[in-house]
């Protein structure tokens, strides 16, 4: 599955378009992790403990968002985006959407640069 942040995909055209999808994923830290969170954040710098926690989380809505593509037939999503919000204080919400897409390599499509 090939997953970009653009509109379109360079090198491909886009055949069908299957709709929107997204991966969800709410999370909360255990005690333990929000104890050794309050500690550290006394001292200023990263937050190792949340930074670790919303890694994993955004893999996990990608996953999802991969998944929910296949199911619909696509071969790719473009125009995909994070979001993430916050509930009640105490969990973390993230969300992966774009729209899937089923593409077919063409030779005649415009090479778009990539930005540096």
């Amino acid at each position: 599955m090939i997953v970009v942040t653009t509109p379109y995909l360079s090198g491909y055209r886009i055949v069908e378009s299957k709709g929107m999808v997204f991966g969800l994923v709410v999370r909360s830290r255990g005690l333990g992790g929000n104890v050794m969170a309050q500690l550290r954040s006394l001292g200023g710098g990263e937050i190792h403990e949340y930074t670790s926690l919303l890694e994993d989380t955004r893999r996990q809505a990608l996953d999802r968002l991969v998944k929910n593509a296949t199911i619909l037939g696509a071969n790719a999503v473009v125009s995909m985006r994070f979001d993430s919000s916050e509930i009640s204080g105490t969990m973390s919400e993230i969300v992966a959407y774009g729209t899937a897409v089923v593409v077919v390599p063409d030779a005649n499509a415009p090479a778009v640069p990539a930005v540096e």
